[in-house]
């Protein structure tokens, strides 16, 4: 179990503290809904945490099995409803080394789609994921 404390700063603004290393982070609502756009949205950091989620579990397989995704890299675009007010799709896009052997790419996206996060999302949410294979 992991302990995450939030207190409102005002101005739409929260600091959330990372129990277990005292991180910190902040958030803003967003430009579409009230806020200044100026830090990350609640929902910008469910959009983060999945495309995290992907390279990291990806990492942690290909590392077990001395595999290198060094400089892999990751996007997601988040993508919001109107009615009622929620996130609709994360379509994340996944750059992997080219090196990586054809055999070996289905079980990396395997692990991908098998993240925790993704594996949460609820099931109206679409989050599609693109891998891309080049010279890194």
């Amino acid at each position: 179990m992991v302990k995450m404390t939030a207190e409102y700063q005002g101005h739409l603004h929260c600091e959330l503290v990372h129990g277990p290393s005292a991180s910190k982070l902040e958030t803003d609502a967003p430009k579409d809904n009230q806020g200044k756009g100026e830090r990350f949205s609640p929902t910008d950091l469910v959009g983060a945490a999945l495309v995290s989620c992907i390279l990291t579990t990806m990492a942690i397989v290909a590392e077990r099995d001395g595999v290198s995704i060094q400089g892999a890299r990751g996007e997601v675009q988040k993508e919001m409803i109107p009615q009622p007010r929620r996130i609709g799709a994360l379509p994340v896009k996944i750059w992997l080394p080219a090196s990586i052997a054809a055999d070996y790419r289905k079980k990396l996206e395997h692990a991908a789609h098998a993240c925790p996060v993704h594996k949460s999302l609820h099931p109206d949410i679409q989050a599609p994921i693109e891998f891309i294979y080049e010279e890194i």
